[in-house]
């Protein structure tokens, strides 16, 4: 949620260019908010929380509460359940949302999603800037997500290296060390050999990002690495929050690792990063601002794709696991190095 959070806030600052006086609202899940805490100044916040989320009385009211507001336009980023309900019911003139042929009749425009990036920018971010033409931005001026950190962030974020004596005149590297679910997650063991890796081609200092009930699988990863690698990690180093994982992003020189929210934050950033994706994700929806320097990935079907002849989604879910296993880390090895020799 955080990635699709970011990439779609470049849509309001989109429209506060095209259109100054105009109010713009947008609609998040609450918890989702510490992304856009400092970068909201062309534009409102709008919060859905878990209570209006699962129960449909509540829904029902919040879709109420915005039909009051009048809105003369819907933008529909999402296209789920709870935002259909919330269009639908919006009373606004003009409703766009992606080309769904079951739902179609509660908008006025629909844009058809393409299935092949035309810029690098990737396929989320385009798809999204898609949703602006029926407004007649053609040419959208915003194309990237940004993050404000302020500067008592960026300064907490020192004091806690200074803490834990963390030597900032040797490069500082984030590692998205697990996914959002199992599913997304890189094997702890090939995790394990990538870190040994970095810190084989160049002693740095490494970062770990996992939230607290991600602390055993942490720890497992910590326990594979060399002990070598291990004096280079500073496991405890981790905020207590999202704004805290911010700031701490803030002063490393690149992020390393399972794509996601950590991977999405530190590109809005503008931090290098070199991704990870699961089998089960396209990787041509995230993949984006690849240079081949400072941005990025890879996925199993870049080196194996005869692996996924005649699998369909569902296929790919449940065979994730046994195709995850067949990325060894040996396979992108040189890539790693090109991306260290030019960021680290």
């Amino acid at each position: 949620m955080i990635g699709d959070v970011l990439v779609s806030s470049i849509i309001c600052e989109n429209l506060a260019i095209e259109f100054p006086n105009a109010q713009i609202d947008y609609l998040i899940y609450d918890t989702t908010y510490p992304v856009l805490l400092n970068n909201h100044s062309n534009y409102n916040i709008i919060h859905f929380t878990s209570k209006q989320r699962d129960s449909k009385i509540e829904l029902l009211k919040f879709t109420a509460k915005i039909r009051k507001e009048k809105y003369d336009i819907v933008i529909d980023s999402y296209s789920k359940l709870e935002s259909w309900i919330i269009t639908g019911f919006s009373g606004a003139k003009t409703r766009i949302s992606f080309d769904k042929k079951y739902i179609n009749a509660i908008y006025t425009h629909v844009v058809e999603r393409h299935n092949k990036p035309k810029t690098n920018l990737g396929l989320t971010i385009e798809q999204r800037l898609e949703l602006l033409k029926p407004l007649g931005i053609l040419t959208p001026k915003v194309l990237k997500p940004t993050l404000v950190v302020s500067e008592n962030e960026k300064q907490q974020a020192i004091t806690l290296l200074e803490k834990h004596n963390i030597d900032k005149s040797i490069p500082l590297a984030m590692i998205s060390l697990l996914g959002s679910s199992e599913s997304k997650t890189y094997p702890l063991e090939y995790m394990a050999q990538i870190i040994d890796e970095i810190i084989a081609y160049k002693p740095i200092n490494l970062l770990f990002n996992y939230i607290p009930n991600q602390i055993n699988e942490a720890k497992k990863i910590y326990e594979l690495c060399k002990p070598e690698t291990q004096k280079h990690i500073y496991f405890d180093v981790i905020g207590k929050s999202l704004r805290d994982f911010i700031g701490l992003m803030n002063v490393c020189d690149f992020i390393i690792g399972n794509d996601g929210g950590a991977i999405n934050m530190a590109k809005a950033l503008n931090k290098p990063a070199f991704t990870i994706f699961s089998p089960v994700i396209d990787k041509l929806g995230w993949n984006s601002f690849e240079d081949g320097i400072n941005y990025i990935s890879v996925h199993l079907k870049d080196y194996k794709p005869n692996l996924f002849e005649n699998l369909s989604i569902k296929d790919i879910k449940i065979k994730n696991e046994q195709l995850y296993l067949e990325l060894d880390p040996k396979l992108f090895k040189p890539l790693l190095m090109h991306f260290l020799k030019h960021n680290a």
